[in-house]
């Protein structure tokens, strides 16, 4: 039968909401390469089955142990790995793991399979998810000393320096995928970019610079001869960097009017991130001037992605993509990470300034909303959820913590890690720590995608990594997240982002919904696939939430564009219910109007569409039920576009009840205090904590009854405690 292929990107921005096996093709079922394993069995085999303690370490490798494998590639000009001769069989990693009715998996390569050849359409393995499983069992080695872990870290580093291009104009950069017979894919189908995948910088150049620096780091005194191979071949990947990217380091280039850094890997500071985290473990193991230049040019361009602030698109985050203004997704977000690492080795505080500004400033936002999700596009579009979204924000949390002497960022790390816990849309721990199974990701819905390939595992053992690693003390708030025990659900309760679609509003006058034949522009996307489109006097109308608990903060998302005469649109708050809000300034954008320019944009530059669509902030704060009202004004030659309205409560919160503790975060985002309440089931007093916009802590209390009353900071956030029932 015939079976589709997905791009590897494409896949994982599918999630949850296409499981593999649909996307992949029953084929793969009789994939000659694979086995069947119960994963309990190989926890079983491998001794590795964990204590009943319920603070016992969460991470279990036998899944990922699973999934490694051995190839013996052909001789081919231009790929070699130490000690290929004398050690012909070299460590691998299968892409996906496929859930099978008894629970257990079978392993699978990407895209059909050949029964003549018996090769993949992409490949059966992938340097992307070689390295990063080198770098979990790099972490595991050097935090417990395991002589399993560093034989693994040792095999999957040979492994992926094989996919290494030694020599030729494109020398350095890496191939992506690799057969079950050793045979390389240079062009996959449907082919990648760069195409074919070792001609250009890539997230797997990225990946193999860091899994050398993280290598480099633990070897070189382990063993110095295989560590003296590694510093090699991370210089053989800087020269890549430097032919590449680096060249245009200084070249600022404009994207819808912003400048923007032009020396980011594939123009991203996702994957440019990760190559800084194995440039940063290179230098703080004595790596020279050059990786040391480099580390530092990379993470300034990363840094430049810092966007927004308190109450403008983003908060505070840094984008991920030179290319869009319209788009945050959690997937591979390890720019504050990143910036804490280079800050770490090059001593430079604006790059921990706006990592701060990342995690403190966009995360509590992020968790009362919804939490990890694939896409803000720049409405929340594709909900779905992966360990690598979640893992990037955890470590993130952690790591600016630590570094930036903002505590507040711990509770938020284990309001994250629940997700694996349960705290997610299936109410379903999506992590295993007896069999270190991480599913593949949940769905809007609550479907869970019960396959556990690669990337999920590492991801996933990654944030256990490093909440094992958690001292004593203020950090063991995030080593305590709720439903950690396993004992009994996690309760959840979420009052935050609501979003209205324009074309579902009440259109009047020269006003009308547009479905575009793709939703996706290239850089953003029309959340609903669909926008108001606005001539003069056009009008959409919406009724406000009438559940929300306090006054609401709203933000049109609009398409602004470089026409300086394309007109605006006039807002107007009404009515609603409940008259006074403690502690705020109630229905103070009741019955007055804001105006928002679209021709604010600029120059398209190096994105793919003109215009951006932008949450713009209206001023003020609006009553629950109340009727919002946007009326085009000035229109130009070209109508104007809608696409949504982001609803919030100025006071947002997350509620988490676990058997062991209750643990809530309000979240404001208005620029003034306000006060709310909060009610935790369990037993004993609340405490409360107070942070401000930097995580820094602004005043705590204690109240004996079940709720509090708190007035939160400005663009601040409380965290409420009280333990379990």
């Amino acid at each position: 039968m015939s079976v589709p292929s997905v791009p590897r990107r494409r896949l994982l921005a599918l999630g949850a909401a296409v499981p593999a096996a649909s996307v992949l093709g029953a084929a793969h079922a009789q994939a000659a390469h694979a086995r069947a394993v119960p994963a309990r069995e190989v926890a079983a085999a491998t001794g590795r089955t964990g204590r009943s303690h319920p603070r016992r370490p969460l991470t279990e490798l036998a899944h990922l142990d699973f999934l490694c494998d051995t190839v013996t590639p052909p001789p081919v000009p231009g790929h070699d790995t130490y000690r290929l001769r004398e050690e012909p069989a070299l460590g691998t990693l299968w892409t996906y793991a496929e859930r099978e009715q008894d629970g257990s998996y079978r392993r699978i390569g990407g895209g059909a399979l050949d029964p003549e050849t018996g090769h993949y359409e992409q490949g059966a393995f992938n340097a992307d998810d070689v390295a990063r499983a080198a770098v979990v069992y790099l972490r595991h080695w050097t935090s417990t000393g395991s002589a399993h872990s560093r034989r693994s870290a040792r095999e999957l580093l040979r492994g992926v320096c094989y996919l290494q291009t030694t020599d030729g104009p494109h020398a350095g950069n890496v191939v992506l995928w690799q057969q079950a017979d050793g045979t390389l894919t240079r062009s996959a189908h449907p082919p990648e970019k760069p195409d074919p995948s070792d001609s250009g910088p890539s997230y797997w150049l990225a990946r193999l610079i860091w899994a050398l620096g993280e290598g480099f780091e633990g070897f070189r005194r382990a063993d110095p001869a295989f560590a003296s191979f590694l510093r090699d071949r991370l210089e053989l990947a800087l020269g890549a960097l430097e032919r590449d990217v680096l060249t245009r380091y200084g070249t600022w280039e404009t994207a819808d009017g912003r400048r923007v850094p032009g020396w980011l890997i594939t123009h991203g500071a996702d994957a440019t991130s990760e190559a800084v985290l194995g440039l940063a473990a290179y230098v703080r193991a004595g790596g020279g001037a050059r990786a040391r230049r480099a580390a530092a040019r990379l993470a300034e361009g990363i840094a430049a992605m810092a966007s927004g602030g308190p109450g403008r698109w983003p908060y505070g985050a840094v984008l991920p993509s030179a290319q869009s203004l319209s788009q945050w997704h959690a997937w591979g977000a390890q720019m504050p990470t990143a910036l804490v690492a280079a800050d770490d080795v090059l001593g430079r505080p604006a790059l921990l300034a706006a990592a701060l500004a990342d995690t403190a400033g966009f995360t509590p936002g992020l968790l009362t909303a919804g939490g990890c999700d694939n896409g803000w596009l720049p409405a929340p579009v594709d909900r779905n959820q992966i360990a690598y979204g979640v893992d990037s924000r955890l470590r993130a949390l952690l790591a600016v913590a630590d570094r930036g002497g903002a505590p507040g960022l711990y509770p938020l790390a284990a309001l994250t890690a629940s997700w694996y816990f349960g705290a997610n849309a299936a109410g379903e721990a999506v992590y295993d720590p007896d069999t270190g199974v991480t599913f593949d990701g949940i769905a809007p819905d609550g479907e869970i995608n019960r396959n556990s390939g690669a990337e999920s595992t590492i991801h996933g053992l990654l944030s256990m990594l490093a909440l094992d690693a958690l001292p004593d003390g203020g950090a063991s708030a995030a080593a305590r997240p709720p439903g950690r025990g396993g004992s009994g659900g996690v309760g959840m309760e979420r009052d935050g982002l609501r979003v209205l679609e324009a074309e579902d509003g009440e259109l009047t006058g020269a006003a009308k919904a547009v479905r575009p034949d793709n939703a996706w522009t290239g850089e953003s996307q029309y959340g609903g696939g669909a926008y108001a489109s606005l001539r003069e006097d056009g009008a959409v109308s919406w009724t406000l939430p009438e559940d929300a608990r306090g006054p609401l903060l709203v933000s049109p998302v609009v398409d602004l564009v470089a026409d300086r005469d394309a007109g605006a649109t006039v807002w107007r708050g009404d009515g609603g219910a409940g008259a006074t809000w403690p502690g705020s300034r109630s229905g103070r954008g009741s019955g007055r109007t804001s105006r928002i320019d679209h021709g604010t944009g600029g120059e398209q530059g190096i994105t793919a569409a003109p215009g951006a669509l932008t949450p713009v902030a209206l001023p003020g704060t609006f009553a629950p039920g109340g009727r919002l009202r946007a009326r085009a004004d000035g229109v130009g030659g070209r109508a104007l576009r809608v696409d949504a309205v982001l609803v919030r409560p100025a006071v947002a919160r997350l509620v988490l009840s676990g058997p062991e503790e209750s643990l809530a975060l309000l979240h404001n985002g208005d620029g003034q205090p306000h006060t709310a309440g909060v009610t935790l089931p369990g037993q004993g007093p609340v405490t409360v904590e107070l942070y401000d916009v930097r995580a820094r802590p602004a005043g705590s209390r204690t109240a004996t009854a079940p709720g509090a009353q708190v007035t939160v900071p400005a663009h601040g956030f409380a965290v409420a405690r009280r333990s379990g029932g």
